[in-house]
């Protein structure tokens, strides 16, 4: 039997959301029903628009277009802060809701996630009835509408729920692909941003279906290994697993997103600091070591890139590990304006089981006319983090903090 995925998106989660709140409130208007956005200063006109009603987009307004285009396009646009401690609140009942239909969920951001519906496929007379039955229990809950899309990849899955909304459940089976998704411009494709679009343009390639037959070799000169990506999903193949949260064991990571975005690797190097003390502080605790660390960006236009590399050794040091995700940022950032950082790692190790040791971690005795210079040693560092945490689980999490986030 072929895997069945559902993709469960929120319908512009952070503009229903907040419309819901006003309402409990005591609101007598319904953000959802009038030209609204989410984001931004109204009164500075700075930001940009993170969530916008089905009104706003008739004016032509767009996800991640500037506060102050949206308002030229409709002076009366209404403009709501984002509240992020409110859109956690929901997407944790949201995921608690649909825990109670299967524990095999992967969660892809706030308002997304995948849903394996394999196991439990027996007990429903069939996928589209079951999406059916998610979704209305969803809304009659919690009182917001989602897009469910249902295939056997979970590239199509997500595709299929990008078609038209709100509320609706659509499918993406192989055998649907020519009629449904070959002719949508390439630019609609999952994990074709808005460069690799104009590229792609720029070769005559106008649609999935001309990207799909299109020689891989060629894709690959042009874009190297992510041309080949953007030819299998073009293609709807993609072997990756729903990845549930029993399985959260097999890597550790933090992101954040930034309040504003942030266009200075400096910054950037700061907030990495920031994650790699938390990710490696996660490793201690649990007693694991990473073996391989990776580095994700996502974009002001919410498109994401990612770079990941083994550790020389496995380690849990906050230093070593944001050395080399200072590393990673390097080669993968383009210079566009970042909204998120994350970081993870994975290939994790018990930190009783031997290791194979780098030329860098043995111990080093520096030069007399280098002794004033040399970079602590790993040992250095390890009873440096130790000695951290030791501070931190006796007198709190703010009890000491490192001189650059002064």
């Amino acid at each position: 039997m072929s895997p069945v995925i559902f993709h469960i998106d929120v319908n512009s989660a952070y503009l229903s959301w907040s419309a819901l709140e006003k309402l409990k409130n005591g609101s007598s208007v319904d953000l959802r029903t009038i030209p609204s956005i989410i984001g931004g200063d109204e009164k500075s006109r700075h930001g940009i628009v993170l969530a916008k009603s089905i009104p706003a987009k008739k004016y032509g307004i767009h996800t991640a277009e500037s506060v102050a285009s949206a308002l030229r396009k409709c002076p009366a646009l209404v403009t709501e802060p984002p509240d992020h401690d409110l859109y956690h609140r929901y997407s944790r009942a949201m995921m608690e809701l649909l825990f109670s239909f299967t524990p095999d969920l992967e969660q892809v951001s706030i308002d997304e996630c995948y849903l394996d519906f394999t196991p439990i496929a027996h007990l429903y007379s069939s996928p589209e009835d079951a999406a059916a039955l998610i979704r209305d229990h969803i809304f009659d809950t919690l009182h917001f509408t989602v897009n469910i899309g249902i295939a056997h990849t979970k590239v199509l899955a997500k595709m299929a729920s990008d078609f038209e909304k709100p509320g609706k459940i659509h499918t993406l089976y192989p055998e649907e692909i020519p009629v449904k998704m070959w002719p949508l411009p390439v630019s609609d494709l999952f994990m074709v941003g808005r460069r690799s679009a104009e590229k792609l343009i720029g070769f005559g390639i106008q649609t999935i279906g001309e990207l799909a037959r299109t020689d891989p070799a060629f894709l690959t000169t042009h874009f190297k290994s992510h041309g080949r990506l953007m030819w299998e999903f073009a293609n709807g193949i993609d072997d990756s697993p729903v990845l549930s949260e029993k399985q959260e064991a097999k890597g550790i990571g933090n992101s954040t997103t930034l309040r504003e975005d942030i266009t200075d690797p400096g910054e950037a190097e700061k907030v990495l600091l920031a994650l790699c003390e938390s990710v490696s502080g996660r490793l201690r605790k649990a007693g694991q070591l990473a073996g391989t660390i990776t580095v994700e960006i996502k974009y002001h236009d919410f498109t994401k890139a990612s770079h990941q590399a083994q550790t020389l050794s496995p380690c849990n040091t906050t230093g070593e590990i944001h050395r080399l995700a200072c590393s990673l940022f390097g080669a993968l950032w383009d210079g566009r304006p970042i909204r998120l950082l994350g970081v993870r790692s994975s290939r994790l190790v018990s930190e009783e089981e031997p290791v194979q040791l780098s030329i860098f971690d043995l111990p080093f005795t520096p030069k007399p006319e280098e002794a004033t210079t040399a970079a602590p040693s790993p040992e250095k560092l390890k009873q440096l983090d130790t000695a951290l945490d030791s501070i931190r689980r006796k007198y709190g999490e703010d009890a000491i903090k490192r001189g650059r986030f002064l």
